[in-house]
């Protein structure tokens, strides 16, 4: 399963502890622009930072594949959405795992992609 970045965004908060205790054991990878979503937000304060580093350093990293930037592109040409969440959709459906996200409707569209939304079951 693949964590999406909003999910990374809730447990960057000290007091989500559950959040990131559930990532840690049923997450094992991210996208490489879930990384650069999650790190490089110029809001984020130094223990935000803090806790986002600890959490993704336990985590697999994704990058994109000629493969995976070519399902990007056919999701994108279906219909609008960021280049974020296509290469995010596009490493699920090219590593067979599912998306773990709150966004649940951004993706509910594509064909052959699994997506849960693990908030729900912890108290978001």
């Amino acid at each position: 399963m693949l964590v999406d970045s909003n999910i990374l965004i809730y447990c960057q908060e000290i007091e989500n502890i559950t959040w990131r205790q559930w990532v840690n054991s049923t997450c094992p990878a991210i996208s490489a622009i879930t990384r650069v979503e999650v790190l490089g937000f110029h809001r984020t304060t130094l223990q935000q930072l803090a806790i986002l580093n600890e959490l993704i350093e336990a985590l697999d990293v994704i990058y994109p594949s000629i493969s995976i930037i070519e399902r990007a592109i056919s999701l994108r040409q279906q219909k609008k959405m960021s280049l974020g969440d296509a290469l995010i959709a596009a490493t699920c459906l090219e590593h067979n795992e599912p998306l773990a996200t709150a966004n649940v409707d951004d993706f509910k569209w594509i064909a052959g992609l699994d997506v849960v939304n693990p908030l729900a079951n912890l108290g978001a």
